[in-house]
């Protein structure tokens, strides 16, 4: 056990740490040159064509130093911070990580937001300064910012390029020499914790888990603690690029694991694995439960659909950890699901899964924050969509969820910022110079404001150089109102939103005038209208088509024409009445794109 090493690397979105995992892997010769490319652990079409990791993936890679073979488990993580859950399982399941830090960019948010996930865990810190062969790089400024994050001595960080490879024999003397091997015994009752798994359809769920203590070997009767499920081991083995099966695997080591588990739902990440026989103690200490940020109602295109989508939900599920749902109906759109979300990105990642890996096509409803309505009696009811606000004369007040947020940008774009937060109902609580020309601002702004498109925003008024970061500081009374629109006089519980009172009418107009473009016209006129409570604050009106019922009469009487154009406008009228207006999918992702 004293030569293995279990590491990952975290970084910053776009610092290059899928590319050094490349050079691991090649350097290691884990893998041959036929089979090499690109972002090799990057294995989803979606992480290939964004060029994002969205899933941490494991790695096992055999290494020699001074005569000794070392077995070493790699994990590479996304760098969003939609995806900032998958960083912390694998965290879990380390004892020490690479923090990469871009030499022209220098230190960003999500660096240090991920620094302090790795510090909490008492993991060893290995600083490694990557793409210095840029023109653009500065080497010597950013090592200065490195030593005052992590107050480390200047010589323990590495230089090096990961597009080159250089500096990565270094890297990998520093993984042995620095990172301390698994402290496990294996003697011990198996004690394993499950962070990560997938779902395989010919051999059902594949567990990945780390073996704290014990060991674990094929042919084993083992337990599920937290669901209290027995599973006969079918096949156990370690993570390479393929999957190589093994007859038995000890304390301090990774792997996965098949039972031939049909069921999505009976396997949770975090969850410990121990023998029936000789139980462990106690449950090893699993990871938090994930805070969703962002919810929204996800619904099949077809009802009879739903099915389909609750397995495909379960099996998304499996391998992504971070996603949270639970049923709901909606009167327009049927049976769905309400899911609760990392961020935007988060949202539409899984929707794009959902379609890509299940062939699901989904309508995705406007996503709102979690508030809590606080009613006369003192009593808090949690209101996750707009459809669950309690009526208006029982409420005394609405608290909505703020948070923190740590923006790091160039000291040319604060002013650009600082509006942008301002207009956004934020306010500023600190700001501090890292260094003559990068500054850290540390804002407080409500969640609901930066759910839509706050991120795009930051990036274009800062020409993409700020950072962003966030977390949740707790809930705050506000003036909040629920917005209703109306398509004749009927509620669309999908499109309304909770919206604060000052933007109410801004926002309704705009939705208004956003519909009438959008809404197919009709055979008879479609009103559209925004309203809070009984009161309609917008409206606009979608023409009806018709037919020119005048056609025929060559001059003659008026009171003809009168009669044919009364007739038409009594048929259009009895039409309303019993008219349906289909809302487009378009019309539901507009919303997400009103300025």
């Amino acid at each position: 056990m004293k030569n293995i090493r279990n590491f990952c690397i975290i970084a910053h979105i776009d610092h290059g740490k899928s590319t050094l995992a490349d050079r691991l892997l090649e350097a290691t010769q884990t893998v041959s040159d036929r089979e090499m490319q690109a972002q090799l652990l990057d294995d989803m079409d979606l992480e290939r064509e964004r060029g994002i990791t969205i899933k941490s993936h494991a790695i096992q890679m055999d290494y020699s130093s001074d005569g000794e073979a070392y077995t070493l488990n790699l994990i590479d993580t996304p760098g969003h911070v939609d995806f900032s859950y998958e960083v912390s399982r694998s965290i879990a399941a380390c004892e020490g990580a690479l923090l990469v830090v871009d030499a022209s960019q220098g230190i960003e948010a999500q660096t240090i937001s991920n620094l302090y996930l790795a510090l909490e865990q008492d993991l060893a810190i290995i600083p490694v300064l990557n793409k210095i062969d840029l023109p653009g790089a500065m080497p010597e400024a950013v090592k200065d910012q490195i030593v005052d994050l992590v107050g480390c001595p200047r010589e323990k960080i590495i230089a090096a390029s990961a597009k080159e490879g250089t500096g990565i024999e270094a890297i990998l003397r520093a993984i042995i020499t620095r990172i301390p091997p698994p402290q496990g015994d294996t003697t011990a009752p198996l004690q394993a914790m499950i962070f990560d798994s997938a779902y395989n359809a010919f051999r059902g769920v594949e567990v990945y888990f780390s073996v704290f203590n014990g060991t674990i070997s094929k042919g084993d009767k083992v337990k599920f603690l937290s669901t209290g499920k027995t599973y006969d081991v079918d096949e156990i083995g370690i993570l390479k690029l393929r999957k190589e099966a093994k007859t038995s695997l000890s304390a301090g080591n990774v792997g996965y694991l098949i039972s031939g588990i049909k069921v999505a739902r009976e396997v949770k990440v975090g969850d410990t694995i121990t023998h029936i026989d000789r139980p462990c103690k106690e449950a090893v200490k699993g990871f938090e439960d994930v805070k969703p940020m962002v919810f929204a109602g996800i619904y099949p295109v077809e009802t009879s659909a739903y099915e389909a989508l609750r397995a495909a939900m379960e099996k998304l599920q499996l391998n992504d950890a971070s996603l949270v749902w639970e049923p709901e109906t909606s009167g327009a759109l049927g049976f769905g699901f309400r899911c609760g979300f990392l961020g935007m990105l988060h949202m539409e990642i899984v929707q794009e899964r959902l379609e890509r890996e299940f062939g699901m096509t989904v309508i995705t409803t406007v996503p709102s924050v979690q508030f809590h309505a606080i009613d006369k009696q003192g009593n808090s009811q949690v209101v996750n969509a707009p459809a669950e606000m309690p009526e208006p004369n029982t409420i005394d007040h609405i608290e909505e969820p703020f948070i923190r947020a740590q923006i790091i940008t160039k000291s040319a774009f604060i002013g650009n910022i600082m509006k942008l937060c301002i207009d956004r109902r934020g306010t500023l609580k600190n700001q501090v110079y890292l260094t003559t020309d990068r500054v850290e601002l540390t804002f407080e702004l409500p969640l609901a404001e930066i759910v839509f498109d706050f991120f795009d925003k930051l990036k274009s008024s800062s020409k993409g150089y700020a950072s962003l970061d966030y977390e949740l500081v707790g809930f705050v009374r506000a003036h909040m109102v629920k917005l209703d629109i109306l398509l004749n006089g009927e509620q669309v519980d999908a499109l309304s939103a909770i919206v604060h009172r000052d933007k109410a009418y801004e926002w309704g107009k705009k939705l208004c005038e956003k519909l009438k473009d959008l809404l197919p016209r009709q055979m008879f006129e479609i009103v559209i209208q925004a309203a809070i409570g009984t009161k309609v604050i917008a409206r606009e009106a979608a023409k009806a088509l018709r037919k020119n019922v005048l056609a025929k009469c060559y001059g003659g009487d008026i009171s003809r024409k009168r009669k044919l154009l009364e007739k038409q406008k009594r048929g259009k009228k009895r039409m309303r009445q019993v008219g349906n207006v289909e809302i487009p999918q378009e019309a539901f992702l507009s919303i997400l794109k009103l300025e």
